[in-house]
């Protein structure tokens, strides 16, 4: 299980594995209005991502922090470009909040659309 470096001290080091940081994403997902489930997402495309998570991959910053890729299944009728704005602002406040880790950046991919059932 591969992680991101969180605190370095004299005491010890803190670190929070990507899996942890996927999660938070997820969880913070179920509270995006309009999101009605986790898409497949592309494969990976860059050898150094640290995990993918049913539709959330995590990857280090090229300048710090971290890269959030995000595939989603949104509702049909609803602004696509306002949906994934929500997300993107959502997703990011709370990694940043839960994790302390900086967000570098958060790309949304919709996956599909489809109705609420």
């Amino acid at each position: 299980m591969e992680a991101v470096q969180l605190q370095k001290t004299a005491l010890g080091q803190l670190f929070i594995s990507s899996r942890a940081i996927a999660q938070v994403a997820e969880r913070s997902l179920d509270e995006c209005y309009g999101v009605v489930g986790l898409g497949r997402g592309a494969r990976i495309r860059r050898a150094f991502a640290l995990r993918r998570r049913h539709g959330v991959e995590v990857i280090p910053g090229a300048q710090g922090g971290i890269e959030l890729t995000l595939s989603v299944v949104i509702a049909y009728g609803l602004n696509l470009a306002e949906v994934a704005a929500t997300v993107r602002s959502r997703v990011s406040y709370e990694v940043e909040r839960v994790t302390g880790l900086e967000v570098a950046r958060v790309e949304v991919r919709i996956d599909d659309v489809r109705s609420r059932d």
